[in-house]
């Protein structure tokens, strides 16, 4: 058995980035399942030719599953698109509870091989992304007796090896980390958590499909094992878990869950260790 829901978030609003598919919509629908509000803010309003889910068919999942959804188009990058998001979110749901900073971009390489524009990108999205979301929900953490920020993102490391692989994205990777730290030592004293979340091993997802193709998905997991991890985080008292930096595998084998099998995507082939920011052991 995986993580059974309880009901901890019902009713609650979680303001999403990039929960159009993968981590940030599969962290949706297991919130729905508690009859949580959803705000589902990701740039995909039409079908991509390549990649499967919009706004408005993560909205109807998540309505299926008990939740209720209102669909944003937000490119994170766009201060205004933000702002106006947060606000149709407190105008329809009354207020915002909890903040998961999701959406990304990578492009693995090195330092001659990085266009400015990818580095731009991707430090946009994640670390300036990251900052403006949680900086506009701000105000209405401040009121919510249950206010949570979480950001997929990996521990904080002085590991020179990740620097030397892929130095923009670990650049914006670990800006989204910092904010971790900043944000829990700043808001405190309002009471609001702020924690990191990473995967053990690779969790499919597009960007895995982009990587290592086909074969990346028969060695990866399910997004299951990241939206499980992400509620039992969620789900505990915000003054007493904040400034952490979680990995997935630890979270659920600490709430007791012994099969780690029942997510991988293929079960009994081997898995791959997620290959950014993962040592060899948890």
């Amino acid at each position: 058995m995986g993580i059974e829901n309880t009901g901890k978030l019902a009713g609650r609003t979680l303001f999403i980035t990039g929960a159009s598919r993968g981590i940030g919509k599969a962290i949706a629908l297991k919130a729905a399942r508690d009859g949580a509000n959803v705000v589902i803010a990701a740039k995909t309003a039409e079908p991509h030719p390549k990649l499967a889910g919009t706004i408005y068919t993560a909205a109807a999942e998540i309505e299926a599953a008990g939740g209720r959804a209102l669909a944003c188009v937000v490119d994170v990058r766009d201060e205004a698109a933000v702002r106006a998001a947060v606000q149709a979110a407190v105008e329809k749901f009354g207020g915002i509870d909890i903040v998961v900073n999701n959406a990304s971009a990578i492009s693995l390489t090195e330092v001659g091989e990085t266009e400015m524009k990818r580095y731009d990108l991707m430090n946009d999205i994640i670390t300036r992304g990251t900052f403006v979301v949680t900086k506009e929900c701000l105000p209405y953490l401040k009121k919510s007796s249950h206010a949570h920020i979480l950001n997929i993102t990996p521990p904080m490391t002085l590991d020179a090896r990740w620097y030397g692989r892929h130095l923009a994205y670990t650049i914006a990777k670990l800006g989204s980390s910092m904010c971790v730290m900043g944000f829990a030592e700043e808001f405190k004293k309002h009471g609001i958590a702020a924690n990191g979340l990473w995967p053990a091993f690779s969790v499919h997802t597009a960007a895995i499909d982009m990587l290592h193709g086909k074969e990346g998905y028969k060695r990866s997991r399910t997004t299951d094992v990241m939206s499980d991890a992400a509620y039992v985080i969620l789900s505990r008292d915000p003054g007493s878990c904040t400034g952490n930096f979680f990995i997935d595998e630890t979270v659920l084998r600490k709430a007791g869950v012994t099969d780690m099998e029942q997510y991988a995507c293929v079960p009994g082939n081997e898995l791959t260790r997620m290959a950014i920011f993962m040592d060899s052991k948890l």
